[in-house]
This record gives C-alpha cells, structure tokens and sequence, in this order.
C-alpha cells in the first residue's frame, strides 16, 4: 500500500548547511569523478524525507559506493526520478520523494533543487534552496562547495526548479496481520 509522507524542507535545509563545506562520510565524496552535487542534493532530499526507492536501475537510492542508482548522483536521471518520467514512474511503482518542474518559477521554497544547464541546453549541476534575500536565491551545494551563495553569482546559461511536494512510501499493510494472526510476532506498520 502506497502512502504519501510531506517532504520537510526545513531537514532538508539543515543538512544541507551542515554539510555544504564538508563530507558526510556516510557517501562517497564524488568530487574528482563527475563531481559531488547531485549527491549532496540527493541526501538533502533524503534528509527531508527519509524514503528511499530501491528499484534497481530506475530506483533512487545509496547503500554504499558500489551499490547506487544513477538517480543518485546523475544530474538528468536525478531530474527524470523526481519529477516522474514515464520510465522510471512505470518502473519503479511511484515510491520516493517526488516533484515537478516549475517552469514559470511561482512555487519555489526552500529545499527544492535548481539544476543548471550550459548555452548548448545541458544540465550540468544541482543546487539546494537555502534560503531567499529581496533579490536572490540562496543556495547549498558541492563540487563548487557552496554555503547560502546567491544564484546570480552562478555563470550558467538557463535553469529548471525542482519543486518538491511530497514522498510517497510503501507499506507491506498485510505482514503486521500476517505475523499476529499466526502468533509468530507482534509488529506493527
């Protein structure tokens, strides 16, 4: 059974001040191998809502270096998880954190993502929503380690907002039944 959890800007927030200018050592640092946004926006977005998808190849998750979804740590496959592309929604069965693409650029908050792309349309980098000024956005990221930096600093040609809504969990709702019914266990959800 499927159930939608709010996604917690403010954790998500938290972590990424936390670790903008340093490594959790909990991941591998990617820097000096395609670099380390991506993942440091991916665990900020796990920081907020502790749902990972483990579907191998179209999932989102880390267990260890070896052991990662390209969802993870890639710029357009982190894109394509989040906001539902048609390959990784039917693939994956919608568990995970999950967003839109806001083009218009109305429904922007804190924790939700900013990719930048170069002049030649490529999406290059990802950023943390940290924050706001009266003419800017603050942002957390790696690679170029980042700590609440002003997006107009950036040199990029255009950028997508990744706005967050929510992450969708999956519960076994029969196990709990299961285990009691049979007198083997007292679980619950």
């Amino acid at each position: 059974m499927l159930f939608e959890i709010p996604y917690n800007r403010e954790r998500a927030v938290e972590y990424a001040r936390r670790w903008a200018l340093t490594r959790n050592p909990l991941f591998l640092d990617f820097t000096g191998r395609g670099g380390d946004c991506t993942s440091f926006v991916s665990q900020c977005v796990f920081a907020g809502c502790g749902v990972m998808n483990f579907t191998p190849t179209f999932g989102w998750y880390y267990r260890s270096s070896e052991d990662r979804a390209p969802a993870w740590a890639g710029v357009d496959e982190f894109f394509d998880f989040i906001t539902g592309a048609p390959q990784f929604r039917a693939a994956n069965g919608g568990t995970g954190p999950q967003g839109i693409d806001v083009m218009d650029g109305r429904i922007i908050e804190i924790g939700d993502v900013i990719q930048l792309a170069n002049d030649s349309g490529e999406f290059y980098h990802s950023l943390i929503i940290s924050g706001f000024t009266d003419n800017d956005i603050l942002v957390c990221a790696h690679s170029d380690d980042a700590l609440d930096r002003p997006i107009s600093t950036y040199n990029y040609a255009s950028l997508r907002v990744i706005h967050i809504e929510k992450a969708v969990l999956s519960i076994n709702t029969d196990k709990y039944f299961e285990d009691l019914i049979n007198g083997t266990a007292i679980s619950s959800l």
